[in-house]
């Protein structure tokens, strides 16, 4: 080998080795760009929340690419300039934003020009947090206790006194049943050791007992008809209680959508879908364009999806829609009667009341369920323990102050007239 060949390979190797080397240096330095602050990592969950969340998630891939590590795939300045406008740098021939784009569907990402820099920085380390510090998925036990305490206060709790009361009324039956018994046995022994106790006498003590005489006797029957009038009654009274509730209520639906993989494992807001919580009255059933915001581009292949694209007609190999559109027969899971009244904005916009309150752990329901008993007790026990958020609000200025500066509860704004609830 010649001493040119040799210089050329040894140069070409000392090369690859700076490289390699310089690499974590130029990570490191990427990342040591990000802010780490607090108030910047908070900024930035709140921005990446409100407007990425939808299509991307840290550490799993969703309708978008996983963002974890972004800032070592690729330079800030060029990660600024895709986040404001990716269609500007994918129609510059970048060959990583146009793979990028092909890969995922040709999926359009929204332009956010009106980000600055420095906030686009702050979703960034909010992201190299994140990164840094996974998550921890929530423990099924604080779900079921969460899930134990929104039912408590509901309905049927008549039903419970009457069940305690019938088994105490038992037992007590039962007690004094087994005293008797100990008296007539001690009795017996007491009279029997006696020796001037004729044989008469005797006779009638040791007699034994005559079961069909006991069955036949009026104490026996009135015990008989007194525990089945109990417990006919009982059960008529549960079942007047439990008219119109429907806990538990989960039918099949006629597409399997699973709140536990979009609200739960990818974590898409409720507003998202049901976009009428925080303005209206109903939460409404979403349309199937929210769905294809997302299918339009993944699962495709699903079977479900499948039924999306039927009843609206579209077809995935073209992207286009035709003229046969049918609804979706989405089955009503809570139902609430006609004569009561229930505003969603008002409770999720105004009272800042969660969806998990009346609804339950709805992120880990593969099919959806009524979890609370939704009756007029559980809502009136509802309104006596809730607490009125009126810091900064001058509406509530004079009733803070004839509570003199105390908590202010639903019960204490009305929330107990007849007519709010009943119109």
């Amino acid at each position: 080998m010649s001493l040119k060949t040799y210089i050329t390979r040894l140069s070409f190797i000392a090369f690859l080795l700076v490289s390699f080397l310089s690499l974590p240096n130029h990570a490191f330095s990427q990342a040591d760009e990000l802010p780490t602050s607090e108030e910047a990592i908070a900024n930035g969950e709140e921005l990446f929340n409100g407007n990425c969340a939808v299509c991307h998630q840290v550490q799993n891939k969703m309708v978008g690419p996983a963002l974890k590590n972004v800032y070592e795939r690729r330079d800030i300045p060029w990660l600024i300039g895709f986040i404001k406008n990716s269609q500007k740098v994918i129609q510059s021939g970048d060959e990583y934003a146009v793979n990028l784009y092909n890969e995922y569907g040709k999926t359009v990402m929204p332009s956010f020009s009106y980000f600055a820099d420095e906030e686009i920085k702050n979703i960034l380390g909010y992201i190299k947090y994140q990164t840094d510090n996974p998550p921890q998925a929530a423990t099924a036990d604080a779900a079921t206790a969460d899930g134990e305490a929104a039912t408590a206060g509901g309905g049927g709790i008549p039903s419970e006194y009457l069940t305690i009361i019938i088994v105490g009324f038992v037992i007590v039956l039962v007690l004094i049943l087994i005293v008797l018994v100990l008296i007539v046995t001690v009795l017996t022994r007491f009279i029997n050791q006696k020796e001037d106790i004729d044989d008469r006498d005797k006779e009638y003590v040791n007699q034994k007992v005559n079961f069909n005489q006991l069955v036949r006797s009026n104490g026996f029957l009135f015990f008989v008809i007194f525990i089945f009038t109990a417990i006919v009654a009982k059960t008529v009274i549960d079942g007047l209680y439990t008219v119109g509730v429907q806990q538990g209520y989960q039918p099949t639906q006629p597409i399997a959508f699973s709140h536990e993989i979009h609200a739960g494992q990818y974590e898409i807001e409720c507003q998202y879908c049901h976009t009428g919580v925080m303005i209206s009255k109903s939460a409404n059933i979403p349309s199937a364009n929210i769905c294809m915001n997302c299918h339009s581009a993944i699962k495709t292949e699903s079977k479900e999806i499948a039924k999306i694209y039927k009843a609206i007609d579209y077809n995935p190999e073209t992207g286009e829609y035709g003229d046969n559109v049918k609804p979706i027969e989405w089955v009503r899971v809570h139902n609430l009667p006609d004569l009561a009244y229930f505003n969603h904005s008002q409770h999720v916009n105004v009272g800042e009341i969660e969806c998990q309150t009346c609804h339950g752990p709805i992120e880990e329901m593969a099919v959806v369920k009524q979890w609370n008993t939704l009756t007029m007790g559980w809502c009136i026990n509802c309104h006596r323990e809730t607490k009125v958020n009126a810091k900064g609000n001058a509406y509530y200025d004079d009733l803070v102050k004839a509570h003199d500066g105390g908590d202010l509860k639903v019960v204490d704004i009305g929330g107990l007239e007849c007519s709010k609830c009943h119109y």
